[in-house]
């Protein structure tokens, strides 16, 4: 059942996330196009500004959805009933405390811009950006329990059709009306209207839900959940503000037509990572439900099959993004866009080592693993931040992405070995070390050849044929004979006999 749920999660992730992108790049075009790349820069800027608001949700869904594996397991509906109104609860008090926390940063919004030439009210705007953030929190907390139960690829349906809705009617918006405050209304309308729909669906699927006999939730399990929220604060907080720091030093150092071209960049990069990142993420309700048998073997069974599909994903399309991304950009808005070679260079590295933890992530956040490393954050906080301004004055743009990089060295050689490998697996430091060493020997090996290769041509077809078939030609002769390979292969081959294909 688990492998089941599993497929349905990643196929309508994968679709999700394909339509999303898609969208995104038409919307983004016609964005650029009638508005300009200043105002795509402070899209950026705000999204990051009010990334680091989100803070103030500490993790409490996480946690939450956590406890809720358990009793989801054994069907203990009247527990379900008290730790949903207890998130209930929650976050109602969230979106409260993020609205006013955001209020207050209105008064200091225009020291993150270094240079402005935009004809709107900046305050107006980011206080839509800010509505539209508290949106997500209305009525949304049901989401957790169809989170819990395996049955994200509900959700993903209903994202599909939001995005579609969403995409069309701010497409629209701006191409008629050209007004960028209606641009963002549409989105809180949509989203109030999305989290009203999987509410009532939630209520349908579990209708116990709509019960007014609701029990004091046990000490015990809030008590579980306080202490992981206690080190998710620092988990998400520090999270937050490594991951949402890129975009402001951009704005700050170097001005939002700097920002609007890294933009478009990170708009496909993130899309890309979001299509394949999601694939892999779907695992974890089942994941969690397979941890709470305490199976070291099985563990590192299913593991090794995350991470072989997530390493092929990593390196195919870093390979892929390296070779095409400049070409795709100069058909898309245009030569004058295109980002400094080291820079590409750095973003792809960056989202190789990001893509790779995405399988680690999977299994800490299946396991509940927030206590153990809760002061690890903070210190790949205090050295993104470091090195990334250090770096950003000595060597540029690039910099800010190296500083990036460079923070995730904690949770290389440090978390996931202690808490995912001996934890999990009960494996030793060796075995972690020989498989780092062997995938970043494997990254480099992979993705050279085929930027060496897409050197003959310069043909944006032939480069684009080059980054999508000589990595995985490569991959395939390397792992032919390899039992994941194999599996992956009688999987998939199962799915197709079953739609008599």
């Amino acid at each position: 059942m688990r492998t089941n749920y599993s497929i349905k999660n990643s196929i309508t992730s994968f679709i999700d996330n394909i339509v999303t992108i898609l969208l995104l790049f038409i919307e983004q075009t016609i964005f650029i196009k009638i508005l300009g790349i200043e105002y795509s820069g402070l899209n950026g800027l705000f999204n990051n500004v009010l990334t680091l608001l989100n803070l103030a949700e500490l993790g409490i869904g996480s946690a939450i959805t956590y406890n809720l594996y358990k009793y989801v397991k054994s069907d203990d509906k009247e527990t379900i009933k008290s730790i949903m109104y207890y998130l209930k609860k929650s976050y109602n008090i969230i979106s409260l405390v993020i609205f006013i926390l955001g209020l207050f940063i209105t008064f200091f919004i225009r020291f993150f811009i270094k240079d402005i030439n935009v004809n709107i009210n900046i305050n107006i705007v980011y206080i839509l950006f800010l509505i539209s953030t508290v949106s997500t929190y209305i009525l949304s907390y049901k989401r957790n329990l169809i989170y819990a139960n395996q049955k994200n690829y509900i959700l993903n349906i209903f994202n599909i059709i939001y995005t579609i809705i969403l995409s069309l009617l701010q497409i629209l918006v701006i191409y008629i009306t050209k007004n960028y405050y209606l641009y963002i209304v549409v989105k809180i309308v949509c989203i109030l209207i999305q989290n009203i729909i999987i509410n009532y669906k939630a209520n349908k699927m579990y209708p116990y839900l709509k019960d007014k006999d609701i029990k004091v939730l046990d000490i015990n399990i809030k008590n579980s959940i306080i202490n992981r929220v206690k080190a998710l604060v620092i988990h998400k907080s520090s999270a937050a503000v490594t991951n949402g720091t890129d975009n402001i030093l951009i704005s700050t150092f170097f001005g939002l037509t700097t920002l609007g071209i890294y933009t478009n960049y990170n708009y496909i990069i993130s899309g890309i990572k979001k299509i394949f990142s999601n694939v892999i993420s779907s695992t974890i309700p089942s994941v969690g439900n397979l941890l709470v048998d305490n199976n070291y073997d099985k563990n590192y069974e299913v593991f090794n099959r995350i991470n072989f599909l997530t390493l092929w994903i990593s390196i195919f399309t870093s390979s892929f993004m390296l070779v095409f991304i400049d070409n795709f950009i100069r058909i898309w808005i245009g030569s004058n866009y295109i980002i400094n070679s080291i820079v590409l260079i750095v973003l792809i590295i960056n989202y190789f080592q990001s893509m790779m933890r995405c399988s680690y992530n999977v299994f800490k956040e299946g396991a509940g693993i927030w206590i153990e490393d809760k002061y690890i954050p903070l210190l790949q906080l205090s050295i993104n931040l470091i090195s990334s301004i250090v770096l950003l004055n000595i060597i540029g743009l690039s910099g800010v992405f190296i500083g990036t990089i460079l923070s995730s060295l904690v949770l290389w050689f440090y978390s996931y070995p202690k808490y995912v490998y001996k934890k999990l697996f009960n494996k030793s430091n060796i075995d972690y070390i020989k498989n780092f060493i062997y995938h970043i020997l494997l990254f480099i090996i992979v993705i050279s050849i085929t930027y060496s290769i897409s050197l003959l041509s310069t043909n944006i077809f032939i480069s684009f044929l080059i980054g999508l078939i000589i990595p995985n030609i490569i991959l395939i002769i390397i792992y032919k004979n390899n039992s994941n390979f194999k599996y992956y292969l009688k999987l998939l081959n199962n799915i197709l006999r079953k739609r008599g294909i």
